[in-house]
């Protein structure tokens, strides 16, 4: 890991070698003389944790307001670094952190004890399956009440506080329950480090009566930590190297893939510098879009199994070495378990191991480490790149459209891919969106997201709000499904309150599409909405909003038109009616190979 963390801490380093080095047990080293003998009357508990959250990159915290939190809030909104997001609801606020640290790696979110804790749990769950370090604060019951038998409002009924605690143990990889001021500085800064060098989510929880109360642990500034880098060991590293390149440089066709560790590891720019050396052809699996860059000479697509790019697939597959760098293979990205691959060909890089073909395995060599020395030792081979070029046949087009015949989601896609410059980003939401989305070909400095390995539908409306918050410079385009909208769509309300300037496509097609292609019945039917009309009465006529309902592709180019000229200021949604069952095929494909590995009978007892 960089031992600069967001956008902060690098210029944030002290000058004495003491200060901000993490000890052994991830607590901070104070120089002795940093207290100052007399307390200042701001050197409190709730401005450290709103300068921690500054320091790291954090500008914007989502939250929903309850009466365990609002000391805590009322300390943060007075950081003159940080801004509070009131949303909608919990589940929204951990879905726009999610978002939020997608973009500028570390998000955080700041709810109330267990209605609200229970509540946002699942969006915790999607960011700590994603790999995303979000720093959850839950404002807690007063310390008074810790240790009694009272029974506190917001909880199941028992005077056993722990219910939340225990829910986020699994979700989590640090929690802190604060609810005394002296270790409160140590606990607050051990979570927040934990989560930055784990990436994943921690769960903060600050006892209400304990945000305003002035202690010597707290001096006003807080004395900025840093986090010392990672490093591989040497002979493990040497070791793996030579073992890699000795097997890479026997094969005729190796071919490399990206996968979506390449984040968690910083690992991006090393991947590349690999690939420029080695001549192989580059692939990315579908749930690292965005991360590998496709406008490399050598880009081949995805490798998705039966629902690859064109010809991407066939080149993997054939090869006779693959090098898969931070894959997750999941029933979804193997696409029900059938993909092709030999384990004796693959050499597998992890964050921190490398596993080649069906051993040796070497532990403690950090990714980028890896790649940057295998960069300087394998010899170049384009071989399988030759061939891909031999096969390919570009892509088709469309049939083109006949005056207001219906619109197709294919044609809707083919104008969505003109509107992508590296001043955009794509979110895709789970459902057929992922198929389209993963089609498009993503210009240099396009952003892209989406959530593969959780797929909870109703993320790409929080992860909207968060992504577009941190990156105010690009336009956020996302797609969305009529089905996952109508679990999330009230945070809708604050875009408009942020002044963001999305472009949402809703794509109504009646249900819940990917569902229908795994196992069709009548609960993946929905009730119709007037989704515009929706987003006009939360719009109500406070902020920036345009709405409009299409139909065909004569009125799709007219809406993008003016989503981009006249109404480029505004938050425009872009209501999109299509037959409910136009499909990619490629979702037509997925959905029957996930269906067969779902429906696997019991093996024989």
């Amino acid at each position: 890991m960089d031992s600069t963390i967001g956008s902060q801490l690098q210029t944030c380093k002290p000058s004495n070698g003491m200060l901000g080095n993490p000890a052994q047990n991830g607590a901070t080293i104070l120089d002795s003389n940093a207290p100052p003998s007399v307390v200042a009357a701001d050197a409190t508990l709730g401005r450290h944790l709103a300068r921690r959250l500054v320091e790291i990159g954090v500008k914007d915290v989502f939250s929903v307001p309850g009466d365990f939190n609002l000391t805590l809030l009322d300390h943060l909104i007075a950081e003159p670094g940080l801004k509070n997001i009131g949303c909608c609801n919990e589940l929204n606020a951990g879905y726009a952190a999610d978002g939020y640290a997608r973009s500028r790696g570390v998000g955080a979110c700041v709810v109330t004890f267990t209605v609200g804790g229970l509540s946002i749990i699942n969006a915790i769950a999607g960011a700590y399956s994603e790999n995303l370090p979000v720093i959850c604060i839950v404002g807690g019951p007063n310390t008074n009440d810790y240790g009694t038998n009272r029974i506190l409002h917001h909880t199941i009924g028992l005077s056993d506080f722990s219910q939340e605690l225990r829910c986020f143990q699994t979700v989590t990889c640090y929690q802190a329950v604060v609810n005394n001021l002296e270790d409160a500085h140590e606990q607050i800064d051990r979570a927040i480090s934990t989560s930055l060098k784990e990436s994943k989510p921690v769960y903060i929880s600050i006892s209400c009566n304990l945000p305003a109360i002035p202690h010597p642990t707290f001096t006003r500034e807080p004395i900025p930590f840093s986090l010392s880098p990672r490093s591989s060991n040497k002979m493990g590293l040497e070791a793996s190297v030579e073992a890699a390149a000795t097997f890479l440089n026997k094969a005729v066709k190796p071919v490399i893939i990206g996968g979506p560790k390449l984040r968690v590891a910083k690992a991006c720019e090393a991947f590349v510098e690999l690939a420029d050396a080695c001549g192989y052809p580059i692939g990315v699996m579908p749930s690292a879009k965005g991360l590998v860059p496709e406008h490399h000479s050598r880009f081949i697509g995805t490798y998705w199994g039966a629902v690859s790019t064109s010809f991407c697939a066939e080149i993997v597959e054939s090869a006779d070495a693959y090098l898969f760098v931070g894959p997750i293979f999941n029933d979804y990205s193997s696409v029900g378990y059938s993909l092709l691959l030999k384990k004796e060909k693959a050499i597998v890089v992890q964050p921190d191991r490398v596993v080649i073909a069906n051993g040796p395995a070497f532990g403690c060599v950090l990714m980028k480490d890896f790649l940057q020395a295998l960069a300087k030792k394998v010899n170049r081979n384009p071989t399988a790149f030759e061939n891909y070029q031999r096969i390919f046949i570009p892509d088709g087009v469309p049939n083109k459209s006949e005056p207001k015949e219906p619109l197709r989601v294919n044609i809707m896609f083919q104008h969505v891919q003109k509107m992508l410059s590296s001043s955009t980003a794509v979110i895709a939401e789970t459902g057929d969106s992922w198929f389209n989305c993963q089609k498009l070909k993503l210009p240099e400095g396009c952003g892209y997201e989406f959530q593969m390995q959780y797929g909870s539908i109703g993320w790409s409306v929080g992860a909207t709000l968060g992504y577009a918050q941190s990156v105010p410079d690009k336009r956020v385009i996302s797609c969305i499904g009529d089905g996952s909208f109508q679990v999330t769509a009230q945070d809708v309300s604050t875009m408009l309150r942020c002044e963001q300037k999305s472009i949402i496509f809703l794509i109504n097609n009646g249900g819940y599409t990917i569902e229908v292609e795994i196992h069709d019945g009548p609960y993946n039917v929905i009730k119709n909405w007037d989704y515009t009309g929706l987003v006009q009465a939360i719009h109500n006529g406070e902020g920036n909003c345009w709405t409009k309902k299409v139909r065909n592709e004569e009125e799709l180019i007219e809406a993008i038109g003016t989503a981009t000229g006249e109404k480029k200021d505004c938050l425009c949604f872009i209501e999109v009616i299509v037959h409910k069952d136009d499909t990619s095929k490629e979702l037509l494909e997925w959905g029957s190979r996930v269906c067969a590995a779902n429906s696997r009978p019991p093996n024989p007892q």
